[in-house]
């Protein structure tokens, strides 16, 4: 995982060195999550993002986006319109870190800083890496809860994980430099932990006073302390996904890529 998150950071380095037909920009938007404790809403926004960008146009109808994106997302089981999710009683907040690299296809001819091309929707897929942190409140203090193996784990869960980047969105070049991007992209993740739930109430005689406290926060009495119960959806993977504004600067250098 750590090879990955260092190849797509050099490729961004390598990338802007090389540079002829380029974008750079930030990002801000919002953050939302598909998982233990939201599988019902898949457009829940519960925290926010902001990011840095550089985007390569090959032609008017491709490019190559390269990014670092840092969000945070949030669920609590006590806001669920479900009895039984409220019962449960969890929640999270999980800090992200992301690195990606997608391929871009625009629907309409785009050429930055050319204005009768300057709109197209667009679609976007690739590759990330992920670097995240599960934490919750108790009694005032914040816990990583990856630490303590809330599932009673063999061994705690990875911090890092591929994440599948994809969606959808829409550029306009509203000046001979500036660009504005609008997009929704959803992130397939191999890990079922971004929320620290996943499988079954575990053994808590397994368990510290704190690690109990934090795993089995169920406000029914006769079920708190069983275990084997079903915790988590029963579904393998979560999901996360950020809706967001960018600006961005567009140079040419070298061969320029479109002829007027």
């Amino acid at each position: 995982m750590r090879k990955l998150f260092t190849l797509l950071l050099l490729s961004i380095i390598a990338l802007t060195v090389h540079a002829q037909a380029w974008e750079a920009g930030v990002t801000l938007g919002g953050a939302g999550y598909m998982g233990d404790l939201n599988n019902r809403n898949p457009v829940q926004v519960s925290g926010g993002m902001a990011g840095v960008f550089a985007r390569k146009n090959f032609s008017e109808y491709l490019s190559a986006k390269v990014a670092y994106n840092y969000g945070f997302i949030h669920a609590d089981d006590a806001n669920s319109s479900n009895q039984i999710d409220r019962n449960r009683n969890l929640s999270f907040t999980t800090y992200l870190n992301e690195i990606s690299a997608v391929a871009e296809f625009n629907f309409f001819e785009y050429r930055p800083s050319v204005f009768r091309h300057a709109f197209t929707p667009y679609v976007f897929a690739g590759l990330g890496g992920l670097y995240y942190v599960p934490t919750a409140k108790l009694d005032d203090k914040w816990y990583d809860l990856r630490s303590f193996k809330t599932e009673n784990e063999a061994k705690p869960y990875s911090k890092f994980a591929v994440s599948v980047p994809y969606g959808i969105g829409i550029k306009y070049s509203f000046s001979n430099k500036l660009g504005i991007t609008a997009d929704a992209g959803y992130r397939y993740v191999k890990t079922d932990y971004l929320d620290d739930v996943s499988g079954n109430y575990a053994n808590p005689a397994n368990f510290t006073t704190t690690q109990f406290r934090l795993a089995d926060k169920r406000l029914d009495p006769n079920q708190r302390g069983t275990y084997g119960m079903q915790r988590g959806d029963g579904r393998p993977h979560d999901s996360y996904m950020f809706f967001s504004i960018s600006i961005s600067y567009t140079w040419i250098t070298d061969r320029c890529y479109f002829q007027y």
